[in-house]
């Protein structure tokens, strides 16, 4: 059997999905040979809600992507609505964070992160499955990973000193190491189609805090919750997940239930069949760091891989291009030492550069998505909170996870300090 001739590179980034072009373009800026494998070749679709909070805002402006070109349709902030309560919620004026949010489909969104990524310095390899790690036979550490290329699946190989794993809620790569996912961390499910629509153009985010099969409070409740985001171009993007949490979430037919509550909304929204451009897609979402360690061996872990999904709201891209750069910052520092203990010790502090930053918020949401799991906690918290303003502008900045962490306002504080006390985990 002939061997394969390895390319060599600083850094190999397996993904390109938002954590991981991300990561190749904070990576590439500085200087380092990178390359981006991305199995699939663009476009291609991903199944997302398609919204984009402030949070996620700054990540793109951070990268110096256009936000104000076309494709990007701008919100103003959340709408809630809870039974026959719908609250319209400003997203908080901060000096941290944009106060606008965004919608783009995954389809072409994915795409331009990954061209900003190559036009940084990155090397963007489409049509690339990695199968596997490379693996050095006298320490087991990851030196690189083997991959199938183009049409005829061709194996190749490339090496590096480090690999950065964003290869999404199938976590190959941290699978291959024998990092699973834990069982005390919350996952969720999430399904979603477009509609052609009038709504398209709603300047709001829209969640339903309470799925109803028919006329709120005079029909059958569903388990779960919703989103409704206009796209812009026409469509709307509207879905459902359920959480780990709650009773239904083994036994449920998820198309079923979405068709279910869609069958409930008034039609002249347009979420009828016939609308539909498309199928119902699903995937998983992978919360509050639910797989553990994000660094092992050469190996690191960056958005759906690490399971740094948002636990209190499902957000998922924020955190991946956050991640991303918190990965590529690590290894930045790195890099610039001597192989050996010496970037070993750099490497292995991004564990704890992540817990630094989300832990003691995701311990947190672990303890909201057991609460909301119990479906008479939500109607509660749903009757009663839903119709005090306050209360729910504190709500959305903790949901969100939007605070100044200096000179902020009495919630902002609160929250702060919520985050500090509680075990970063």
């Amino acid at each position: 059997m002939t061997a394969v001739e390895a390319e060599h590179a600083d850094v190999i980034v397996v993904g390109a999905g938002p954590g991981g072009s991300a990561a190749a373009y904070h990576l590439a800026r500085t200087g380092l040979d990178v390359v981006l494998l991305e199995k699939t070749s663009f476009p291609r679709e991903k199944v997302c809600g398609d919204g984009l909070t402030p949070r996620a805002v700054r990540s793109l402006i951070e990268m110096g992507i256009d936000t104000g070109s076309d494709g990007w349709v701008r919100n103003r902030g959340l709408r809630i609505v809870g039974g026959r309560v719908r609250l319209e919620l400003p997203w908080p004026e901060l000096a941290n964070w944009p106060d606008y949010g965004l919608v783009r489909p995954r389809l072409d969104f994915d795409e331009l992160l990954a061209r900003h990524a190559e036009k940084a310095g990155a090397q963007l390899r489409e049509d690339t499955a990695v199968t596997g790690p490379v693996l050095d036979e006298r320490t087991g550490r990851v030196v690189g990973v083997h991959a199938k290329a183009g049409r005829g699946r061709e194996p190749v190989e490339f090496r590096a000193p480090l690999v950065i794993a964003a290869d999404g809620n199938s976590a190959r790569m941290a699978l291959s190491l024998g990092i699973g996912r834990r069982d005390d961390r919350p996952l969720g499910v999430a399904v979603r189609r477009y509609y052609r629509s009038p709504r398209t153009h709603d300047d709001f985010l829209e969640s339903h805090l309470e799925l109803w099969e028919g006329a709120p409070g005079a029909s059958r409740l569903l388990p779960g919750y919703g989103w409704i985001f206009g796209v812009g171009d026409g469509t709307s993007n509207v879905g459902l997940g359920l959480l780990n949490t709650t009773s239904a979430f083994q036994n449920t037919d998820y198309k079923d239930l979405l068709r279910r509550w869609l069958g409930g909304l008034p039609p002249e929204w347009g979420y009828v069949e016939e609308n539909a451009t498309g199928p119902i897609r699903g995937s998983a979402l992978p919360m509050a760091f639910n797989r553990t360690p994000h660094y092992r061996d050469g190996l690191m872990l960056v958005g759906d891989a690490g399971g740094v999904i948002n636990p209190f709201n499902g957000e998922g891209i924020a955190y991946a291009m956050e991640s991303g750069r918190l990965a590529a910052e690590v290894a930045v520092q790195a890099m610039a030492r001597t192989s050996g203990p010496s970037r070993e010790r750099a490497l292995e502090a991004y564990p704890q550069v992540l817990r630094q930053r989300y832990g003691g918020y995701y311990t947190l949401g672990r303890v909201f998505v057991q609460l909301i799991g119990n479906p008479a906690v939500m109607r509660t918290a749903t009757r009663y909170g839903l119709p005090r303003p306050t209360l729910m502008r504190f709500t959305l900045k903790l949901l969100a996870n939007l605070t100044d962490p200096r000179g902020g306002d009495a919630l902002d504080r609160l929250i702060n300090a919520m985050t500090k006390l509680a075990p970063a985990t």
